[in-house]
């Protein structure tokens, strides 16, 4: 071959090489590991933070993130628990258990996942105590810190219990319930002020003898029904747990300073008094963000004094007769994100409907300075009203307040205020901030009757002569 020949021929295989190189050096860099300190990881929390846990049963799972903001791959030397297998926590690296995992192989601006668990031992504290742990992450000759925060507590704990002879509950320690829990004909369950029930998803508390929860006006004094997940977002989901349940036989039950919230349905009574007591008497109680029912009485007997039922996807529903006497109280609902808006707060039928066939019995009810309203949803009726039975209907309605575009059939009404809104202190559905307490201005001031009632929902005292409609009184 010619030399001149040769010699285009062999610059033409240089130039290849030399384009070839070109091209292939920045896929090379992409391959290469990045090993000098000034590597860039970064994470997407610096601290986990858990809410309070009851002890041994395990909390929700967590997680963050650990980025590689590197145009080249990254070697990750090690992610460890600190506190290793004894620790309260347990981690999962990116698909592998821990409590450590090393030599991470991350390619260029990808990322990975950490998910943390945390189970509480129990100890001999009755107060919160906090269970700390951190996760260390090495590269390079550098550390990042993720701090584990969790906020345990001791509990009495009852699985499918059943409680058969006079039983009384403490304050000291919060009660948990999975399961559900039944106080059986003959019994009595005492639960003293300042009391914490938290019930599973799969735990109603069923009464067939007699429930005596009274607490005080004082927020550590109240008793509080409610789910036990404690964590964001679910703390505030209704039908978190099913709800109260007081069976037929079931007798003398008093709730005072009770709130019951986030339930499926809040307080049942179902059948009528088996003495001259009504067989469910509240006083002070708030029933809050309950999905179906906040009250639900079927032919029962329900003496109600200065109660809050609010933001329930039905209010109140008063089926299939019964005896019931509400003063003093407030039945609102806003439509919000969590529960909308499309039943009347307030619900009276004589009926009820079982398979195929329809149940009456004659229903009388008094409702005496009670505020009936609703807003943000597809009700012009907050009140309705349906007869089915030949037998007597009285649905009594002694100066209240209540948003109707029709008068609700088959009752009476005097001294009453028509659609006017109550200005409650704050009603802010989006931030889910609720404030029933009346506000200056407010038409339900000084128009109720005196029904002998000397103190509000707060143990407020109640003007004697021209007390306020609802359940508080405007200072």
């Amino acid at each position: 071959m010619p030399v001149m020949k040769r010699y285009n021929a062999f610059t033409a295989c240089l130039l290849l090489v030399f384009f070839a190189c070109l091209l292939w050096l920045p896929a090379c860099r992409k391959t290469a590991f990045i090993s000098g300190k000034e590597a860039s990881l970064s994470v997407s929390a610096d601290t986990l933070h858990f809410d309070t846990l009851f002890t041994s049963t395990g909390s929700v799972t967590q997680y963050f993130k650990v980025f590689n903001n590197n145009d080249r791959r990254l070697l990750i030397s090690e992610i460890v628990l600190e506190g290793g297998t004894p620790s309260n926590y347990k981690v999962n690296i990116n698909g592998f258990p821990g409590p450590s995992l090393s030599n991470i192989e991350m390619e260029a601006n990808d990322s990975l996942y950490v998910f943390v668990t945390v189970t509480i031992d129990p100890t001999t504290a009755n107060l919160p105590f906090l269970v700390e742990d951190s996760i260390r992450i090495r590269y390079n000759g550098n550390e990042r810190w993720v701090q584990l925060q969790a906020w345990g507590q001791n509990a009495h704990f009852y699985r499918s219990a059943l409680i058969n002879n006079d039983t009384r509950w403490t304050n000291e320690k919060p009660y948990v319930i999975i399961g559900g829990l039944a106080v059986e004909e003959q019994a009595t369950l005492t639960i003293e002020k300042g009391s914490r029930i938290y019930l599973h998803a799969d735990a109603p508390f069923i009464v067939g003898g007699t429930l005596l929860a009274q607490g005080e006006e004082q927020d550590s004094a109240k008793i509080i029904f409610q789910g036990d997940r404690l964590d964001d977002p679910y703390r505030d989901f209704p039908a978190a747990w099913p709800g109260i349940y007081f069976r037929e036989n079931s007798r003398n039950n008093v709730l005072r300073h009770v709130i019951v919230k986030n339930a499926y349905q809040g307080i049942v009574a179902e059948g009528p008094s088996v003495n001259a007591n009504p067989k469910l008497k509240l006083q002070q109680c708030q029933i809050d963000n309950c999905y179906d029912a906040g009250i639900m009485g079927i032919q029962s007997a329900i003496e109600a004094e200065n109660c809050l039922i609010s933001n329930c996807g039905k209010n109140m529903q008063l089926l299939y007769g019964g005896h019931y006497r509400f003063t003093h109280c407030t039945v609102a609902a806003y439509g919000n994100t969590l529960i909308a808006h499309t039943q009347p707060v307030l619900a009276i039928a004589d009926f009820i409907d079982r398979g195929d066939q329809v149940h009456t019995a004659d229903m009388d009810a008094l409702f005496t300075n009670c505020i009936f309203w609703g807003q943000g949803g597809t009700i012009e009726n907050e009140v309705v009203t349906v007869k089915k039975g030949n037998g007597p209907f009285n649905a009594d309605f002694r100066h209240c307040l209540w948003k109707i575009k029709t008068h609700p059939e088959h009752t009476v009404s005097s001294g009453m205020i028509e659609n006017e809104d109550p200005i409650f202190e704050n009603t802010d559905a989006k931030k889910e901030a609720y404030n029933f307490r009346l506000k200056e201005g407010s038409p339900a001031i000084d128009r109720g009757l005196d029904t002998g009632l000397t103190t509000d929902l707060d143990e407020t005292p109640r003007d004697s002569g021209l007390p306020d409609l609802g359940a508080y009184e405007k200072k």
